[in-house]
């Protein structure tokens, strides 16, 4: 067959033609119904997968840890010194700090920020209940803002034991 494809129309008579198929220029409306959804659900499904890849580079983050010293402290008024450091051990400048009573108790919360070094100093009063021998503070870490870093594990806790 030396002649190009053709494609049957009806025509403003009712009467059939033929013409030839590059000559078509409906466009998508010359399609089968099928191949059309075919073709918009992988263009949609392309476009989310496109998203997702181009999205994973954004939601790398490095967790952050604490260090307290002393990580072992008596009821009463001290100073504990945090270090907040990142996965590979190198400290974290401008994270908040926030240290609060878990099982022993604190009055309010209490928040310092890191320095170049990584760490911050904490002014604490813990106390423990009656008949209590033993409790923690929690320490949280608020990342600096726009940083990669992120704190979603549990943190070293400061235990707190009766002297």
């Amino acid at each position: 067959m030396a002649g190009p494809p053709f494609k049957y129309h009806h025509g403003p008579n009712h009467g059939v033609r033929l013409t030839p198929l590059r000559r078509d220029d409906r466009a998508i409306e010359g399609l089968p119904i099928r191949l059309v959804i075919a073709l918009v659900v992988g263009v949609a499904s392309l476009s989310v997968m496109m998203n997702m890849i181009s999205g994973i580079g954004g939601l790398a983050v490095t967790e952050v840890d604490a260090q307290p010293t002393p990580d072992v402290v008596t009821p009463g008024e001290q100073t504990v010194t945090i270090r907040v450091v990142d996965s590979d051990g190198n400290p974290v400048e401008g994270a908040t700090v926030v240290v609060k009573g878990a099982t022993a108790r604190l009055d309010g919360i209490e928040t310092a920020s890191t320095g170049e070094n990584g760490t911050a100093e904490v002014d604490i009063s813990p106390s423990l209940g009656p008949n209590q021998a033993e409790g923690t503070l929690q320490i949280d870490i608020k990342p600096p803002a726009g940083s990669e870093y992120a704190d979603q594990r549990a943190n070293t806790v400061i235990l707190v034991v009766e002297d």
